[in-house]
């Protein structure tokens, strides 16, 4: 009986000696890991930066149990590979210094993933950074463009809704093993981009959502895009090492600028003095990517989700246009429109059930 066209692939990462960068050079060597097994010593101590105790290691692998074990579980679990030689692996991601020499994934993968915009942020996103977020990840969907993300509180998930809202494509890249799943209040989530798009890891199943991890997936989500949208970081945050990776790749890198008063802009703003490019509109981020993109007519941030405008009555067109400067509450909103307290929750209600606008704690209304 043959063996599963897997089993080579995941054997060679167990090997130890070798990393990423020496198992690209192992396939790139002798076309698959299947390949490198099959090699004598002295064609292995031909490769560049592989030494005689891994030649060793390759020729006397011992680890077949715990490999077909793995082969279980991802059967188990509905895990697939998508490997360096697949022609869908993420093309921009297959460039760089030490790509994954597979990912693992559910959902499925796209050739729409040569063009990957990522947007990410705060796990702690303010409303406004939620919102800009969304829409600039809307109106880049609308475009075509693929939205990674990493499926983390705050800005990544609102990334993702995003694209999601405008039918459009979004890849997560998880720092755990898929059946690890974290936040796990993004379950839901997850399986609605799966539906459409994929998840993604480097990490085997059974992998726990460990801090050392995030860099690692970090340099995933910059590798396969064409540029990384920064909104809302701290001088700290794991968004400023997305944003130093995607310089090292040679991805373009923006900003979008908030409030001086607020300490969640502070990383933000230190990109834009760095050279980081200040996006106020989505054209700001569609002119810099190379490819034939549309960008069609300019529309600042503020306003992309909102043209063209849903179906409204005249009552919801002055709610609409009341939210335009962010989360109002209900009895300012009153006030700013001239509606009855119980006719503008009743309008409200409807433009919520149709996914128009949501609530916020403490009976603010904004746009979506």
């Amino acid at each position: 009986m043959a063996r599963d066209p897997r089993y080579a692939w995941l054997a060679l990462n167990r090997i130890s000696g070798v990393g990423r960068v020496l198992y690209r050079r192992l396939i790139d060597r002798f076309g698959a890991p299947s390949g490198v097994f099959q090699s004598e010593r002295r064609e292995l101590l031909g490769v560049e930066g592989l030494r005689e105790q891994t030649a060793r290691n390759i020729l006397n692998f011992k680890g077949e149990d715990a490999v077909e074990r793995e082969i279980e579980a991802l059967d188990r679990l509905k895990i697939h590979l998508l490997t360096l030689r697949d022609p869908l692996y993420p093309p921009l991601l297959a460039e760089i210094h030490d790509p994954p020499p597979f990912l693992y994934y559910q959902g499925c993968p796209s050739p729409q993933d040569r063009g990957v915009m990522a947007l990410v942020g705060s796990r702690n996103g303010s409303p406004y950074g939620i919102k800009v977020t969304e829409r600039l990840a809307y109106s880049l969907a609308q475009q075509g463009l693929t939205i990674a993300s990493g499926l983390a509180r705050g800005i990544d998930t609102a990334a993702h809704e995003g694209a999601l809202l405008a039918k459009g494509r979004t890849v997560a890249v998880l720092g755990s093993g898929l059946d690890q799943l974290y936040p796990p209040e993004n379950r839901k989530l997850a399986d609605r981009i799966a539906a459409t798009g994929m998840i993604c890891s480097e990490f085997p199943p059974g992998t726990l959502p460990e801090r050392q991890n995030f860099p690692v997936r970090n340099r995933i989500i910059s590798g396969m895009s064409l540029g990384v949208v920064i909104v809302e970081a701290g001088l700290r945050s794991g968004s400023l090492i997305t944003a130093r990776m995607a310089l090292e790749q040679g991805r373009e890198v923006f900003a979008v600028p908030g409030s001086i008063e607020s300490f969640k802009s502070s990383g933000t703003h230190r990109l834009i003095k760095q050279g980081a490019k200040l996006v106020e509109q989505v054209r700001d981020i569609l002119e810099e990517i190379p490819g034939a993109f549309s960008c069609g007519p300019s529309v600042p941030t503020e306003q992309a989700v909102s043209s063209p405008l849903p179906a409204f009555t005249p009552e919801q067109e002055k709610i609409w246009k009341a939210l335009d400067d962010g989360p109002v509450q209900v009895d300012p909103l009153a006030r700013q429109t001239g509606l009855g307290v119980g006719s503008l929750l009743a309008q409200l209600l409807e433009m919520e059930i149709k996914g128009w606008v949501r609530q916020l704690p403490g009976k603010f209304f904004e746009k979506r």
